[in-house]
């Protein structure tokens, strides 16, 4: 995935984004951090086909994404899961895994794909028939990467998966999210977990403003002192 210059906001007044250009090559795991109002969340949605893009590209393998519409992305590769109202809370685990199925037709293939969903995720297993809205908030995330997955996306978007986690839980989302890069599948993430969420990617990028600031490999972010002061908030390092 490249973008490059890219130009979106929410109203026609104000740009969020102000030429931002990132790049996600295949296999990585790529975080975003950022101070709040930085834009990383409407980068995310711009990619995705939520917010429109005023100028600037999105190239998803060598294809510019720009202006396809939200539904369509799915059949381009590319899943989102977002931060909140990303699992249907009334309906099963399992019944929450098929409808990530959507574009899908062949019954059977549906029924391998929620067993592997439940080979990668066992917990979710054993509350297949467990409406999701009851689930503790890592479990929800789980679901909702499960679901994500049904669709079999070469790229995987995820804003803010540790958001409302206890450290315990999100050591394990994160540690799932490696698992999945691990079966090929590309990962995009917007995070304000900065320290859990450098800990698994390969590269990370600094937004402030609505530009990327600083970029780099993951663990010389992880330790550079002045990128946290500056950009993170923090005095020592990322936490």
């Amino acid at each position: 995935m490249r973008v490059r210059e890219l130009v979106a906001g929410y109203t026609p007044e104000v740009d969020i984004l102000r030429g931002v250009g990132i790049e996600v090559g295949r296999g990585e795991i790529v975080t975003v951090l950022g101070p709040n109002g930085a834009g990383k969340s409407t980068l995310i949605k711009t990619i995705a086909g939520l917010v429109a893009v005023r100028a600037g590209s999105v190239q998803l393998f060598g294809e510019d994404i720009a202006g396809v519409a939200a539904h369509l992305m799915v059949q381009r590769g590319l899943a989102y899961v977002p931060q909140t109202d990303n699992i249907f809370a009334r309906l099963s685990i399992e019944e929450n895994l098929e409808m990530g199925a959507y574009i899908q037709s062949d019954r059977a293939e549906i029924r391998r794909g929620v067993e592997r969903m439940f080979g990668l995720f066992p917990r979710l297993r054993e509350r297949r028939n467990q409406p999701a809205g009851t689930l503790s908030g890592g479990e929800r995330q789980m679901v909702a990467v499960a679901r994500a997955l049904m669709a079999n996306p070469k790229v995987l978007m995820l804003d803010e998966p540790s958001a409302g986690l206890s450290p315990k839980l999100v050591g394990v989302v994160f540690g799932k999210v490696r698992e999945v890069r691990d079966m090929g599948v590309t990962i995009l993430i917007v995070e304000q977990n900065a320290k859990a969420a450098l800990a698994i990617s390969d590269r990370g990028y600094v937004l402030a403003e609505g530009r990327e600031q600083v970029s780099g490999n993951a663990r010389d972010l992880l330790e550079n002192p002045e990128v946290g002061q500056l950009y993170l908030g923090v005095r020592r390092g990322l936490s």
